[in-house]
């Protein structure tokens, strides 16, 4: 198989979808020899297949705000891969949202389903609205017009959708509401729903907790620990909240938290109680950084990210190529040690490429922000069968399923003494759907 040939023809029929066709070469340099030394996969065209999804669903969203005013908004749902189980990933609603966009979270989203282990296949889904500063009867109307077309495309057993950027607990509840009513029935269709109406315990945590339990991992493997680090945080919403507390819980120093008005500095380290109030500031008052920071007298660095802080970890958790390569090359100089995407894809190519140049243990998305949809496969499989783990139960599954993605890593990515998790991720997350898609033929 040529890479060259391959990456043309993505191209030629994805034109003008930048992010999809990063996510697809970041994939291919690692898989297309693995290929080559395993004809059956070329001989299936299996990386074609598996880079085109199986449907694209576009449609029109109209709602109307409070005073009346009548709005259009497009929504979308990509349904990538069922090779080995129903189309699962997240909703996105953000003015950012387009095609191209939802192909690469899609995308990305194969990889990172197989790597959990559990059967669930890959989908992603959203539209170009924006939730921030509507009132709850307006996020309502227009979760209720997106669900109107959205239901006819999803079940428990076809395709089950959960929560992203922009779409929270509010967001899942009304989206679900809707649901129920339209379909009369009481399903595990949508994942990240609240306990109360069938939701599963640690699914807020879960994404930035398994960020921390991967870095946990990557650090054992060369006898060192999280304990005394120090870390820089981008994003402040759940991911980036639940990693840096997860993070201050193990022993770390967590100085930054960011959105898109800047970042916020805490020199001595943001505390739990700290973080609390800001878990409560973002979720409950929907205000931005800067505003709480001037309420407690924080520091706030405005119109940047944290990337120029010093620290030994950082963790980008707040959306796609937030760490340009000038980033990356500050990072480094400043003593940067580790780098775990928390987001989707939030290093460019060129800044993983520096990161791997000079050896910082750099551990791609697709495998470090796996926990959120592990543990949305976990609530998917109390659905079916009408019950509740605890807390810990669910925590202690999260906790082994990173770990198994860390030695499938290790498995596929492990030369010479080194780890290359990026070739790791990849081809231990190709493996699984690939034989998969051998067994079924072409079908």
């Amino acid at each position: 198989m040529d890479f060259d040939k391959f990456m043309s023809w993505i191209v030629e029929k994805n034109p003008a979808q930048e992010e999809f066709h990063q996510a697809v070469e970041e994939v291919a340099k690692s898989v297309v020899p693995y290929i080559n030394e395993n004809p059956v996969y070329e001989k299936w065209k299996i990386l074609e297949r598996m880079s085109q999804p199986d449907r694209f669903i576009h449609f029109k969203v109209v709602w109307a705000d409070d005073d009346g005013n009548v709005h259009l908004n497009r929504g979308y749902r990509v349904q990538f891969n069922q090779a080995i189980g129903p189309y699962k990933g997240g909703l996105r609603f953000d003015p950012s949202v387009n095609s191209g966009i939802l192909k690469f979270l899609g995308f990305e989203q194969i990889f990172k389903n197989s790597l959990t282990t559990l059967p669930i296949g890959a989908g992603k889904g959203g539209a170009d609205f924006n939730p921030k500063g509507r009132s709850d009867a307006e996020v309502m109307r227009f979760c209720y017009s997106y669900m109107a077309e959205l239901f006819r495309h999803i079940g428990e057993h076809t395709d089950v959708p959960a929560g992203d950027i922009g779409v929270g607990a509010r967001e899942i509840g009304y989206l679900y509401g809707m649901h129920r009513k339209l379909t009369n029935r009481f399903t595990g269709t949508i994942t990240g729903r609240g306990i109360e109406y069938g939701g599963s315990l640690v699914r807020t945590e879960a994404t930035g907790y398994g960020a921390v339990y991967f870095t946990r991992d990557a650090l054992k493997h060369i006898n060192e620990s999280i304990e005394g680090k120090v870390a820089v945080v981008s994003g402040s919403g759940n991911v980036a909240q639940y990693a840096s507390q997860k993070l201050i819980q193990l022993g770390a120093k967590v100085l930054t938290l960011s959105d898109r008005g800047g970042y916020i500095y805490v020199k001595d380290g943001i505390s739990l109680e700290l973080l609390d109030e800001i878990i409560y500031h973002k979720s409950k008052v929907r205000g931005t950084l800067e505003e709480f920071a001037n309420k407690k007298g924080i520091d706030f660095v405005k119109d940047k990210r944290p990337w120029e802080v010093k620290c030994d970890m950082a963790f980008p958790c707040a959306t796609q190529n937030e760490i340009s390569i000038d980033d990356a090359m500050m990072l480094v100089e400043n003593g940067c040690k580790v780098v775990t995407e928390g987001a989707n894809m939030p290093s460019t190519k060129e800044a993983t490429e520096y990161f791997v140049k000079n050896s910082v243990i750099f551990l791609p998305a697709k495998a470090a922000n796996a926990g959120g949809v592990a543990v949305s496969a976990l609530e998917m499989s109390q659905a079916f069968v009408g019950f509740y783990r605890s807390f810990e139960e669910v925590d202690e599954m999260l906790q082994q399923i990173m770990n198994k993605i860390h030695t499938n890593c290790l498995k596929y990515g492990l030369k010479d003494g080194k780890v290359d998790y990026i070739n790791g991720a990849n081809i231990a997350g190709f493996v699984k759907v690939a034989n998969a898609m051998v067994a079924g033929g072409i079908a």
